[in-house]
């Protein structure tokens, strides 16, 4: 599979070169995960997976925003009223890929799922943004020849918030614990989708990433808007 990462900015002021666009990764020029910028529908896609209906994973869902194109079918975890959104909650075959949702713990107010996308014996996990995913779907990873996943929180607990009312927490999880979610199923990690912390001096948080996938036996890679690589 050829990967190109389109956008690696969450959903923060906070910008650089190279970091500026939100999250959205392409396969073979083909396969779309997360549309955080109109832009990205240029690349004229066949088909596009939502990971969850946020602005910077859906840009269409920002007040104001345009629609997406007709004609290019959109998958996710739910649909969104006024927006043509496909449903999609067990293994299908999604432009010659097969497409394995996986249910994924973020938010309160929307569903989230990551992807598990297989294709002549490779197999690559994208989340979106990520708090847990159930041990029920762990020997789902078995064998992974790369995780694309979110760095929007460094330091230790990441991003977790509980609601009073129902005791649900909801957030981002830590990049050091995502890797140690992962480090057993694969040994490359690319990250994405960078909060504030990336950007208070990123030559220093890429050297912290390396320096981190070494300590845990794996390759970690800060990914930037428009980088390419083959699986």
């Amino acid at each position: 599979m050829r990967i190109k990462v389109l956008g690696t900015r969450g959903e923060i002021d906070e910008t650089a070169p190279y970091h500026s666009r939100h999250s959205g990764v392409l396969i073979d020029g083909t396969l779309l995960l997360d549309l955080g910028e109109r832009e990205f529908l240029a690349y004229r896609p066949k088909a596009v997976l939502l990971t969850h209906l946020h602005p910077d994973h859906a840009f269409f869902v920002r007040p104001g925003a345009d629609r997406p194109a007709d004609g290019i079918p959109i998958f996710g975890p739910e649909r969104r009223r006024g927006f043509s959104i496909r449903i999609l909650r067990r293994p299908t075959k999604v432009a010659g890929y097969l497409v394995r949702p996986v249910p994924v713990h973020h938010s309160l107010k929307v569903r989230s799922q990551a992807y598990l996308i297989s294709r002549a014996g490779r197999k690559v996990l994208y989340t979106g943004d990520l708090l847990w995913i159930d041990k029920a779907a762990h020997p789902l990873f078995k064998g992974l020849d790369l995780v694309i996943t979110e760095a929007s929180a460094m330091r230790a607990g990441g991003y977790v918030r509980r609601d009073r009312a129902t005791g649900r927490v909801y957030g981002h999880r830590s990049v050091p614990d995502i890797i140690r979610l992962f480090k057993s199923f694969c040994d490359h990690i690319v990250l994405v989708h960078f909060g504030g912390w990336f950007f208070e001096d990123i030559r220093r948080a890429r050297r912290d990433l390396r320096r981190l996938g070494r300590a845990n036996g794996i390759l970690v890679e800060a990914a930037h808007d428009g980088r390419d690589f083959v699986v």
